[in-house]
């Protein structure tokens, strides 16, 4: 019986850490960032998004250092409401703005980013 019932425990792959996942936007942070305040949270969340959207748009259109100047300012806003995975992804690209990878991981981290943005607004 033993057997059986740890094959169905879920493993602790935390490491010590929060429950769950990491969020594509750190709560904590952002708390501590607008005082708790939680319409202030949503929209300082929203006009995230769109700056994000946008920059993904120069991103695409840009090339070498104007690249790297729209990652920095991208990292920059990310860090600021606590989306982490968007700022390593955004600092990655801002060293290499021709790697066509960094440049997906930006894209993908910002998807994830708005989807979990979009979520909180429902």
């Amino acid at each position: 019986m033993a057997a059986l019932s740890i094959a169905f425990e879920a493993p602790d792959n935390s490491g010590g850490q929060g429950n769950g996942p990491a969020r594509p936007i750190d709560l904590v942070h952002l708390a501590r960032q607008t005082m708790g305040d939680k319409m202030l949270e949503l929209e300082v969340l929203q006009m995230f998004a769109r700056q994000a959207r946008q920059g993904m748009k120069e991103l695409a259109q840009a090339e070498g250092e104007a690249r790297s100047a729209v990652a920095h300012r991208l990292k920059g806003s990310a860090r600021s409401v606590g989306a982490v995975a968007v700022a390593h992804a955004a600092e990655t690209l801002e060293a290499a703005p021709a790697d066509a990878a960094a440049l997906a991981a930006v894209a993908a981290a910002v998807v994830e980013a708005e989807n979990f943005i979009l979520g909180l607004c429902r």
